[in-house]
């Protein structure tokens, strides 16, 4: 069996359930439910033996301690984490205790349970750290893409914990031989995302009839990623990635969040037809974030050269599948957006469990 952290949240339950569709091993899922874990995208995985949630901080090392022992993972997968910059920006504390102390706590953990392996599960074991491009800072408009080459130059309090967590992990292989894997994507969007995030956010926000924020001039450039081409690389850095090195994993679609914003009034123009207009005329430009970065790009060749991946989805089939999935499931978005979701959190009845 492999354990995750953080499977309740957006990529990390998107990974698990990607994982159970290609895939016939048990998951432990371990999150501590903060305001993104949403027990309700798990919903298809309820009864089923082969998923165990744990509700579980990984800052408690005793907890991480017990769970490997009773467990015996073969793997760690590390979603868990604190993403969103702005929340970051108007409060680090979290993020520096999830990020950093937890990502800590959880690699003692996993040394010492690894340490006491015998010989062959300690060669095939794995702790698979997930990051992200935001670590590398800002690229100019003519700067080449990031490669795992490029120097750490975090902007935020966010990338900044992200960028401490990577060099804990990097420590802990070469200090310690713990074989670990560390990766490195750019922007993630798809089904389940939590509606903070730019396209969720636009997607609820226009369907609502309310203003549509753009910060700025609305140039700053990502490079966007559909979360189920990401469930993939991973899985494809799992099984094959050489311990201790870093892997890209980018969607090779460099587009502005104007133009984001734009394509997705023009497909719910399409789709969803609001009788006041275009939901373009919702578009309206607010204050710049503070230190936002102007442009991410990521050049995942070494992935492509040594694992054979690459995105399958452009930025226009995957933007047009979200878009499909947010008008498919009124429900998912109602309980989200109202905080109904939340209760969930408290229930008895914890999926696996």
């Amino acid at each position: 069996m492999i354990l995750v952290t953080g499977g309740a949240g957006f990529i990390g339950a998107n990974f698990v359930i990607d994982w159970f569709n290609t895939v016939d091993e048990t998951v432990v899922n371990v999150d501590k439910l903060t305001y993104a874990g949403n027990l309700g995208t798990l919903e298809s995985l309820r009864g089923d033996g082969s998923h165990i949630f744990v509700r579980e901080d990984i800052c408690d090392g005793q907890a991480m301690d017990f769970l490997l022992a009773q467990y015996q993972p073969r793997a760690i997968l590390h979603f868990a984490a604190e993403s969103h910059v702005d929340r970051s920006i108007r409060g680090p504390d979290e993020f520096m205790q999830t990020n950093v102390i937890g990502t800590f706590t959880l690699l003692e953990a996993a040394r010492r349970y690894w340490q006491g392996l015998p010989e062959a599960e300690r060669e095939a074991f794995r702790f698979l750290h997930i990051s992200t491009d935001e670590v590398f800072g800002s690229l100019s408009m003519q700067a080449p893409p990031f490669t795992e080459k490029h120097p750490y130059a975090p902007n935020s309090p966010y990338s900044a914990s992200k960028a401490s967590s990577d060099h804990l992990v990097r420590a802990w292989h070469h200090t310690y031989g713990l074989p670990t894997l560390t990766t490195h994507c750019s922007n993630n969007y798809g089904p389940y995302q939590f509606p903070e995030k730019l396209i969720p956010l636009t997607i609820t926000r226009a369907l609502a009839g309310k203003p549509l924020p753009v910060y700025g001039d609305g140039l700053n450039v990502r490079d966007w990623l559909y979360v189920g081409d990401h469930c993939k690389a991973i899985r494809a850095v799992l099984a094959r990635g050489r311990p201790g090195e870093t892997y890209n994993i980018g969607g090779c679609n460099e587009v502005t969040n104007i133009s984001v914003v734009h394509a997705l009034c023009r497909l719910l123009d399409e789709r969803w037809p609001s009788a006041s207009g275009s939901y373009c005329n919702q578009i309206a430009a607010v204050a710049d974030r503070p230190g936002h970065d102007r442009r991410y790009a990521i050049d995942a060749s070494k992935l492509e050269r040594e694992l054979g991946w690459r995105p399958e989805e452009t930025f226009e089939t995957g933007l047009r599948k979200t878009v499909d999935w947010y008008l498919g499931h009124p429900r998912w978005v109602s309980e989200v957006s109202s905080g109904e979701y939340r209760k969930l959190a408290g229930a008895d009845d914890l999926i696996g469990a």
